[in-house]
């Protein structure tokens, strides 16, 4: 590989999102959201981990070369050999590849509280730990899919004080929180403001400043959800499209702009002319279907939807519902082992569902705004219609 090779990789990697200046914490978690993603060379990503002295960027270096060949195996040995000159080995290279782990039992004095997610994704995390001197500092956050972390502020409270706060926010949201482990609500803390968009990063600045004060350990980058090992014995069975009644999944509302392409095809195969009866209608839906379930649970966003499962599965068997719980987690287990979505019913049923309530909102819309211009298939049924006779 040439000169100039490099340096347009490196370049690539940069313009996907990788600030080499950002601190080793968040340079990492970009890095390890990126080697997945299309267009970024596995080369430059080694590079840049051989350039950040941490035993975190040795251990994804290790776990990299576990499976690298040729080319890319010698960049990343290149940078195993850069770390270890400043005296950082992975820790796990005897071991063979760094894994995901679950979380280790929290602390003493550390907990947290979980809300359930709702229609957008958005829920409320709340890491706790006890002060010695008595009392409780609390982490409190705000975030959803699609925004990130929202809003982040810690405070100092008595334990009559977090009582009232959350007897009083439960009412006023009229959902309960549920107790969980701490390891995992900072994970989602954390991994909330990763995902946080630059230009709203002003909101949640002070957000590593403030979790030091919770905790002192680095970020936490991956993580194996605890709920797959509580509800083990139900991964093996396909995830039920029963689990499409529990109000968090029936309240699920993808993006609409993620979605309105399949909309408006289904709305003009409705509408074409040149369709001859429901059966084809519903042949060339079905593919529409089948696309939008390959293409929507693809890629970076199966991601987002099996995590929203994954805490939707975790909130569900803390609030007394082991059956939806064990589908929730059968289902996220599908998408983070690679299945064929498509073939699966639920994930059939839950695109339908999401096309299904766009379409009627669209309608709905259309009906309330009275229209000047038909569309050409309202034109051509108008022009077939046969003309009623004049009165004499």
């Amino acid at each position: 590989m040439t000169h100039t090779d490099i340096e347009h990789e490196d370049a690539g990697l940069r313009a996907a999102g990788f600030d080499p200046a950002a601190p080793p914490a968040e340079a990492l978690a970009r890095l390890g959201e990126l080697r997945a993603a299309p267009g970024v060379s596995a080369g430059a990503i080694a590079r840049a981990l051989g350039a950040i002295a941490s035993a975190e960027a040795a251990a994804m270096l290790a776990a990299m070369e576990a499976g690298a060949s040729g080319a890319l195996r010698r960049e990343v040995r290149r940078a195993l050999y850069r770390l270890r000159q400043r005296g950082i080995a992975p820790a796990t290279v005897a071991e063979g590849p760094a894994r995901p782990t679950a979380p280790p039992p929290a602390g003493p004095g550390l907990s947290a509280l979980f809300s359930p997610v709702d229609a957008d994704g958005a829920r409320i995390v709340w890491l706790l730990k006890e002060r010695r001197g008595g009392g409780i500092a609390r982490l409190w956050g705000l975030l959803a899919d699609h925004e990130g972390l929202i809003n982040v502020a810690l405070s100092e409270l008595s334990r009559r004080e977090l009582r009232t706060e959350r007897t009083e926010m439960e009412r006023r949201a009229g959902v309960a929180m549920v107790e969980g482990d701490a390891h995992l609500a900072d994970y989602i803390l954390c991994e909330a403001f990763r995902r946080t968009p630059a230009e709203k990063r002003s909101q949640v600045g002070n957000f590593l400043t403030l979790r030091t004060e919770i905790l002192g350990s680095p970020p936490p980058v991956e993580i194996v959800h605890p709920i797959y090992a509580e509800m083990a014995s139900a991964l093996e069975h396909e995830p039920e499209a029963g689990l499409l009644k529990e109000p968090e999944i029936a309240a699920w509302k993808f993006p609409p702009a993620a979605i309105k392409t399949y909309v408006d095809e289904i709305k003009s195969i409705q509408e074409s002319v040149l369709v001859l009866n429901r059966v084809q209608q519903e042949g060339r839906i079905n593919l529409v279907v089948e696309r939008a379930v390959g293409e929507l649970l693809g890629g970076e966003r199966a991601a987002t939807v099996r995590r929203r499962l994954e805490d939707i599965a975790y909130y569900m068997v803390r609030s007394g519902r082991r059956e939806p719980a064990g589908w929730a987690a059968a289902a996220a287990a599908r998408l983070r082992d690679g299945a064929d979505a498509s073939r699966i019913r639920f994930f059939q049923e839950l695109i339908r569902a999401q096309l299904g309530a766009v379409y009627a909102e669209e309608q709905a819309r259309e009906r309330e705004e009275p229209r000047l211009i038909m569309t050409p298939a309202e034109a051509v049924r108008a022009q077939q219609q046969p003309s009623r006779p004049r009165r004499r």
